[in-house]
């Protein structure tokens, strides 16, 4: 019951969190195999999951602290321990329900709990989280016994299905810790450290939380990927740019490759010397053949690369690759366009991508790993189980790209300069046009003199009053119009 009312009050608290808040969920295994972890009187076992909860759980988030083992009549799991949204209270509060936390015993009887990994995930996400985006981390020695089932082999084989195959899992971490503890009845060298992101929402939160530092302040161990296998596997650094003049790559601090362009470079390609680097610890690259395409200002390029095989890449591990990339100058606008105006003294950008794919790709568990697991796990079975599943053959790595054309002033301040002569021109124009002038003529031997305007056309009386003829003024001069036969009517003097 009390784990019911512990789902309920994280719902509740998912309701009034900020909306970029994501709940988290830590759980802290109890069961007979984490006996050393809770008697050895110089464990930092406690410690550890305090500084973590209270290291990833920020102002505003939910938290859920629960110890699990396996569910069982009268004895839930998970059991909470602390549902709060988080103040800065909350690092006392997690310290104080792990003070007392001890290692459960099965109802009825003097046996020690037994351990469900599977369930105690699978709960997590159906009935805490409730199919919403999360976090859920777990803590463990890695020990999957149902039932008390030796098969621990097997019982592992389940979990990692649960991880890879699971569609709400979207992102698994595994950070393997060195924590040598000595207990009554069990001795252990290593603990692990899980963080499951459900949803997208959770994903993106843990990617957030990851690029914050806020992990690596508790645990400084690099994380082991679980999921995904099939994107962002690689990734590529540019080094040097050949065969262009005017164009200049480099990364940004997001992580974009950024393509500074001068505006009269139209070379229609570059050769780019990159590294390409591992990026999927603990797995090396055994096999694979690469391709990529350039997606730039609506262009979809392929992009020829001077080898396509990699072969024994080791995670964390470069490699030279060089590529010869199409640059989109159809698409990168004129100094004398509208678009190159509007950024005069800065930089018109030009957003795209770059996609690396690899094929047929053969992932195997690196040996360095594999040496870390067995003095941390002593006969568990784990670096066999954390063989990628066979089914994931393929991956993609895309590299963001914004080509910066950086058009300098001279245009703009040429065509103001033009502009304003033409105003000027025009405005002296106006002024020649609607000044007042005055004309003298002649009718029937009277002079006269007359005011008008260019663009005007006024009648000429004799001394009767008769009409004799017509004055028309033009910018350039004046004339007369209609001239009556037999009047006496002259321009001038």
């Amino acid at each position: 019951m009390r784990a019911a009312r512990v789902f309920i009050l994280l719902l509740a608290l998912c309701g009034i969190a900020p909306a970029w808040a994501v709940p988290q969920v830590v759980l802290v295994q109890n069961s007979g195999w984490m006996e050393p972890f809770y008697t050895d009187p110089h464990s930092p076992f406690k410690p550890l999951v305090a500084a973590l909860a209270g290291s990833v759980a920020q102002p505003g988030d939910a938290l859920v602290l629960a110890a699990f083992n396996q569910s069982l009549p009268g004895a839930p799991s998970p059991r909470a321990l602390l549902s709060e949204q988080v103040t800065d209270a909350t690092a006392a509060h997690v310290q104080a329900a792990l003070a007392g936390l001890d290692t459960a015993r099965k109802p009825g009887g003097a046996a020690l709990a037994d351990t469900d990994l599977g369930e105690a995930v699978e709960t997590t996400i159906s009935r805490v989280l409730d199919g919403k985006g999360g976090l859920v981390w777990l803590v463990t020695n890695n020990r999957n016994s149902p039932n008390n089932d030796q098969a621990t082999a097997q019982r592992n084989r389940e979990f990692y299905a649960l991880i890879h195959k699971g569609a709400r899992i979207t992102k698994a971490l595994a950070f393997p810790l060195r924590m040598p503890v000595q207990g009554q009845h069990y001795r252990a060298n290593g603990l692990m450290v899980y963080v499951f992101a459900v949803g997208p929402d959770g994903a993106r939160a843990l990617d957030a939380l990851l690029a914050s530092g806020r992990v690596r302040r508790v645990i400084t161990e690099p994380p082991a990927r679980l999921k995904p296998l099939d994107r962002d596997t690689v990734r590529l650094v540019p080094r040097k740019v050949e065969d262009a003049p005017g164009v200049e790559f480099s990364m940004d601090a997001a992580g974009r490759l950024r393509a500074d362009v001068a505006p009269d470079a139209r070379t229609p390609s570059a050769t780019i010397r990159w590294q390409l680097e591992n990026t999927m610890y603990p797995y090396t690259i055994e096999d694979a053949t690469l391709s990529a395409r350039s997606v730039l200002g609506g262009e979809n390029r392929p992009i020829q690369l001077h080898t396509t095989a990699v072969t024994g890449l080791a995670p964390g591990r470069t490699e030279p690759l060089v590529s010869t990339v199409q640059l989109p100058v159809a698409q990168l606008p004129g100094k004398w366009s509208l678009a190159a105006l509007k950024s005069a003294g800065s930089a018109y950008v030009l957003p795209g991508r770059i996609e690396l794919h690899l094929q047929g790709q053969k992932l195997e568990l690196s040996q360095a790993f594999r040496a870390r697991m067995a003095a941390l796990f002593p006969g568990d079975p784990l670096p066999d189980i954390f063989t990628p599943p066979a089914d994931v053959q393929a991956s993609t790595a895309v590299l963001p790209v914004e080509v910066h054309v950086h058009y300098g002033s001279g245009p703009l301040v040429a065509l103001l300069g033009g502009g304003l002569a033409l105003l000027a021109a025009g405005a002296g124009a106006a002024y020649a046009y609607g000044r007042p002038r005055r004309v003298q003529l002649v009718v029937e031997d009277e002079l006269r003199t007359v005011h008008t305007r260019a663009g005007a056309t006024q009648p000429i009386y004799d001394k009767a009053g008769n009409e004799v003829a017509r004055l028309k003024t033009t910018m350039f001069g004046h004339q007369l119009l209609d001239l009556r036969e037999g009047a006496q009517v002259r321009l001038g003097r």
